[in-house]
């Protein structure tokens, strides 16, 4: 169902696309050009409501525990008595000096939409120690990639996994930090939701990590896959690259979990990064160097 209403949604903006086009040539009624926005409103409103979570209720892992004999995670009780799901821990996507942008640990849903399965997504950007990453203002209106650390920073395994979805076919485009360009992503956005999950994620990965948790990461750089579709991966080993494909202002990291690989239907499930758990936004933390495959 959830499915079938996001494939309409997106055909209803097209219909709306089509017939203002139209309407420069032909004299059309007025009215019906008003029928597919209102039902595109219509659907994104529905969508947009809070869906079931995609992860285990803290209940249930608390009586799950105690089924077994087993002590209940720490902090679960309290979940439990605020019906909150519980996170997911896995190890972070990247090492090095990073800053948290749209996180969960701030709001949810963290990208303002349950779409997709972002409710509790995180975009992250790399902060050099010297500050050296471009700022966002009026000038330059927009910058090469190679101008921001993230830009080909490696993204590792968050654990081990299979690999359901690999795709790095897509271009990285020029940054848009500036307000002109963020006014431009803006409309390029709504004509990149037309075409689909896959034009917003630009190249993405998605891993499944069992127990019907999926690791998702968007940005990717062009060509930077290490893996594809059925491999196997362990936990700490390279991927990809960050890049700056699909809905991006400018090269960033943006990771979530959720429980369907197909984005159409996918919900958020909230996470926790080991060692460093869920970063704010604006707060810097460090991820150590180790080993990779």
């Amino acid at each position: 169902m959830r499915k079938a209403c996001m494939v309409l949604y997106r055909c209803s903006w097209i219909v709306f696309i089509g017939y203002c086009a139209a309407g420069f040539f032909y004299d059309l009624p007025y009215l019906w050009g008003w029928l597919p926005l209102g039902l595109a409103l219509t659907l994104a409103s529905v969508m947009n409501r809070r869906p079931g979570e995609g992860a285990k209720p803290a209940s249930a892992a608390a009586g799950e525990a105690r089924a077994t004999g087993t002590d209940p995670a720490p902090g679960t009780e309290g979940a439990v008595r605020a019906g909150k799901p519980t996170p997911v821990e896995v190890d972070p996507p990247v090492s090095g000096r990073w800053s948290a942008l749209n996180s969960p640990a701030d709001s949810v849903p963290s990208h303002g939409t349950h779409a997709y399965g972002q409710t509790y997504a995180i975009d992250i950007v790399a902060e050099p120690a010297d500050g050296a990453r471009p700022g966002f203002g009026w000038w330059p209106l927009v910058r090469h990639n190679r101008a921001f650390p993230a830009f080909g920073a490696p993204l590792l395994a968050v654990a081990d996994a299979t690999v359901v979805r690999a795709t790095d076919r897509q271009r990285d485009h020029l940054s848009r930090n500036s307000f002109p360009a963020l006014l431009y992503l803006l409309v390029e956005g709504m004509f990149r939701e037309m075409g689909g999950p896959s034009r917003i994620t630009g190249n993405h990965l998605v891993l499944d990590l069992g127990d019907g948790t999926y690791a998702m990461y968007a940005h990717l750089q062009r060509g930077s896959l290490t893996v594809r579709a059925g491999d196997r991966v362990r936990a700490g080993q390279r991927l990809a690259r960050c890049g700056n494909s699909g809905n991006s202002s400018e090269p960033h990291v943006h990771f979530q979990l959720m429980d369907h690989p197909d984005l159409d239907v996918a919900r958020g499930i909230p996470f926790t990064w080991r060692g460093v758990g869920v970063p704010r936004g604006g707060e810097v933390f460090t991820v150590a160097e180790h080993a990779t495959v």
